[in-house]
């Protein structure tokens, strides 16, 4: 702790230079977030094409797209999204990009429900000491093995 009462900044054991990375979130996830989008386009292409939203374009239809487009968006980042893990910052590709120095972690906390981790990706949330926070998610093992090592390093400290 330094005088204010801080953690030291935290350093890891991975070699300079070296990035551990993997995809997000979990092949059974990703599927599950696809089929869902897409029952629901299907739900509302039923109700247009039995006349259920009316036969003019209103409001209410631009709504249901608008909503189908954003969970669309939404699914095309989950499966693109990667973790990674760097010494000196943690990262994850997503609608907006997040990153965090390493050496400013103020707090971290591993969220994660054992046994579960192929349907419910486990996280990440990371505080640095002006108060930013983020969650990072991780379906590899590799990168849930850097996070229980930040989580164990930082609660040492």
């Amino acid at each position: 702790m330094d005088d204010k009462g801080w953690p030291l900044p935290l350093e890891l054991d991975i070699t300079q230079g070296q990035i551990i990375s993997g995809k997000a979130f979990s092949v059974a996830f990703r599927v599950l977030a696809l089929l869902l989008v897409e029952g629901v386009a299907w739900w509302a292409y039923v109700l247009w094409s039995n006349g259920k939203l009316g036969n003019t374009l209103n409001s209410s239809q631009l709504w249901l797209l608008a909503a189908l487009v954003l969970m669309f968006i939404t699914v095309f980042y989950v499966f693109r999204s990667i973790t990674s893990v760097s010494n000196s910052h943690l990262k994850q590709s997503w609608i907006w990009n997040k990153e965090m120095p390493v050496s400013d972690l103020a707090y971290v906390k591993l969220i994660r429900l054992r046994g579960f981790d192929w349907l419910i990706a486990p996280r990440l949330y990371a505080r640095t000491h002006g108060g930013k926070f983020a969650s990072f998610y991780a379906s590899t093992p590799e990168i849930l093995t850097e996070f229980e090592k930040i989580s164990n390093k930082l609660s040492l400290k």
